[in-house]
């Protein structure tokens, strides 16, 4: 294992990855995974990657579990990345096929591992659906109890896969933010709080998606990444997997990351437009995105800062639109996303027409995962 501290992502507090943290005890902020990637370097090379398991872990020198005893693995990761058939410049990366549906698996497996190895026996997270899910099967593989509070309007597959799995399921009124207002006050003690960003090892597995993006385009990034924006877990993942890949001289560029938020609750996007490095608590989120009804993510100042690192942008595409990308990618591309996924090819077949992005550049979407789970 590579890993060297835990940092906070605000005010470069360092903590030790023997231990087991939540978010900065100084700032409240979120905590980072950093490797001695210069050790790193010297050792691991593109090849000893090729041949390895088709799942997240073939990069396990990238990720913070200590031994491989510890994986608690159900095949997640390694999605496909598909050439579309309308546009000759688009990907798509394909999350659907994911366990549980969605690219939720890939930060529970990590995050999941490494409670295990802590001997954590109970998890607590507020969800929109789909990350409940997949903390519930996780959890039961390892024998850890789930404990997952969910907006009552949560979709009824991610409710029937909680109950399937054995967690303890809350159901709340009102959104993500106040299930996670619930879970805070009735949490127990002992429950370990895996809420996104609120501890250092869900990204770590996003993180993953970025790794294996990179090496499908055989170390050649896209151009730009557009990705659907709730909690932003994957969005500052990716961005994380291309920094370091760049550190390792594995890369030598990396890509705009585009934000992309339903225009019924886009915090992320207001605050990009303001030029702000916080965002304000949306007011009456709605959309038919579940996992994009997050009023006000966690960690709005690191994902606005991937933006502008990456000189990346972020915009909002309408539900309307959402629902028409769903048919269009189904009738063309053969693919069902999930409406979050669609978001993201509405936002591209936007951006193409204002100009924003060129004809000549390799634009990657995420499709972060089935529309199976939904009822349209």
């Amino acid at each position: 294992m590579f890993v060297k501290t835990l940092e906070c992502s605000k005010c470069h507090a360092h903590y030790s990855h023997k231990e087991i943290h939540s978010v900065c005890t100084k700032c409240g902020s979120t905590l980072l995974v950093k490797y001695d990637l210069g050790t790193m370097k010297k050792t691991l090379k593109k090849g000893h990657i090729s041949g390895r398991e088709g799942t997240l872990w073939r990069y396990f020198e990238f990720l913070p579990v200590k031994h491989k005893k510890d994986i608690i693995t159900l095949g997640e990761g390694f999605t496909p990345i598909l050439r579309s058939k309308t546009y000759n410049n688009l990907w798509i990366k394909d999350e659907s096929l994911n366990p549980t549906g969605t690219f939720k698996a890939r930060g529970l497996a990590v995050a999941v591992s490494k409670a295990k190895e802590f001997g954590i026996k109970d998890i607590v997270m507020p969800s929109a659906g789909n990350a409940g899910a997949a903390l519930s099967f996780y959890c039961a593989r390892a024998g850890i109890k789930a404990h997952v509070y969910m907006p009552e309007d949560s979709p009824e597959v991610c409710k029937r896969e909680c109950r399937a799995a054995g967690a303890d399921i809350h159901f709340v009124k009102g959104t993500i933010k106040d299930a996670g207002a619930r879970a805070k006050i009735e949490s127990e003690s002992n429950w370990f709080d895996m809420s996104t960003l609120k501890e250092p090892y869900r990204l770590e597995g996003k993180k993953a998606m970025g790794l294996e993006i990179a090496e499908c385009f055989n170390w050649e990034p896209p151009d730009a990444v557009i990705y659907p924006t709730g909690g932003g877990t994957g969005l500052i993942g990716i961005w994380k997997a291309f920094q370091e890949l760049e550190e390792m001289d594995w890369i030598n560029k990396n890509p705009q990351m585009i934000s992309v938020q339903a225009s019924g609750c886009a915090p992320i996007v207001k605050a990009f437009e303001q030029n702000k490095n916080t965002a304000d608590v949306w007011k009456n989120p709605h959309t038919i995105a579940a996992g994009l009804k997050v009023p006000h993510p966690f960690a709005d100042t690191l994902i606005l800062k991937t933006l502008r690192d990456s000189k990346g942008t972020a915009v909002t595409v309408t539900d309307e639109e959402i629902v028409k990308s769903i048919k269009d990618l189904a009738q063309y591309e053969g693919l069902y996303p999930c409406p979050e996924g669609a978001a993201t090819y509405a936002a591209f077949k936007n951006l193409v027409s204002s100009g924003y992005l060129s004809k000549d550049e390799r634009i990657l979407l995420i499709n972060t995962g089935s529309g199976l789970i939904y009822p349209f």
